[in-house]
């Protein structure tokens, strides 16, 4: 599916990748005891949960550039989160904000924000997050009409040439899970001229970036499938203000949607069944 623009899937690869690391959101020690009945929380609009994302936002996290229609990975996940606090669609409001100024410290006129931000030591200096609500799998990129194209399970890779970035998860990836001697490139940029030259069948990238490769510097780009996930990556949480009194209703909204499958049902539909995304079998 090619809804992407340039700016779009720049500005995923920028947010996701800006900042590279996971930790798990710390949320406070009165997690426990906090009251989260809807009535009780401190939302910046008496009984509205007012949530923020970018100006504008894309494909495949916000479709349409429309988070009020709750379509896209994080339209949905945003209404998830809503509903476990307690609020209807309708007494929901959204505002836009920069990337850098939503990391920024300071006031804030949202309740959360979600625009990929990635969960680090030092934006959590400034700024608190929730729980993750995704962790950013490795992908392999190709383009229409390549060796792999089409592929669906691991064992359809044996035989493949694949590379990745010195350094890199994805080379790790390419050993470990897929059992095979990858290529190695200084950057993800001599891999993609690699791969465009044809000296390598496929490139293996986080998914964020996959989603611009595929979309921007590879004509006919294709990402050929997800490799399943092994609980590490790069972590987003929803953004809130530092010690903000929501951080651990919010992170407990995330925590139940998790458990209830919710956020596995959102993740499935779109970063793996509407971008074409899915997940290679074992």
């Amino acid at each position: 599916m090619k809804k992407q623009t340039s700016l779009f899937l720049a500005l995923v690869v920028a947010s996701a990748l800006a900042i590279t690391g996971c930790s798990k959101a710390e949320t406070s020690d009165s997690a426990a005891s906090a009251s989260c009945a809807k009535a009780d929380l401190a939302t910046v609009a008496s009984g509205t949960l007012t949530i923020a994302t970018g100006e504008p936002a894309y494909y495949p996290w916000i479709l349409d550039d429309a988070p009020e229609t709750g379509t896209g990975f994080e339209g949905a996940v945003a209404y998830a989160v809503a509903k476990q606090l307690g609020f209807s669609n309708d007494e929901v409001t959204w505002v836009r904000t920069t990337f850098d100024g939503a990391v920024a410290p300071g006031v804030k006129n949202f309740d959360f924000n979600l625009q990929q931000f990635s969960i680090t030591a030092e934006r959590q200096e400034v700024v608190d997050f929730s729980s993750p609500y995704y962790t950013a799998p490795q992908a392999i990129v190709s383009y229409e009409g390549s060796k792999i194209a089409g592929k669906t399970s691991i064992a359809d890779l044996k035989n493949a040439k694949l590379g990745a970035a010195v350094g890199t998860t994805s080379l790790d990836a390419i050993e470990t899970q897929i059992g095979i001697k990858p290529q190695v490139f200084n950057d993800n940029a001599a891999g993609v001229s690699a791969l465009k030259n044809g000296q390598i069948d496929g490139l293996v990238v986080d998914l964020p970036t996959a989603f611009y490769l595929s979309g921007v510097e590879i004509d006919k780009g294709i990402i050929v499938g997800q490799l399943p996930s092994t609980g590490s990556g790069d972590q987003f949480g929803l953004l809130l203000s530092k010690d903000s009194a929501l951080t651990a209703c919010v992170s407990a909204a995330v925590d139940a949607i998790t458990a209830d499958g919710t956020l596995a049902a959102i993740t499935e539909k779109w970063l793996a069944t509407e971008t074409g995304a899915a997940v290679l079998k074992q």
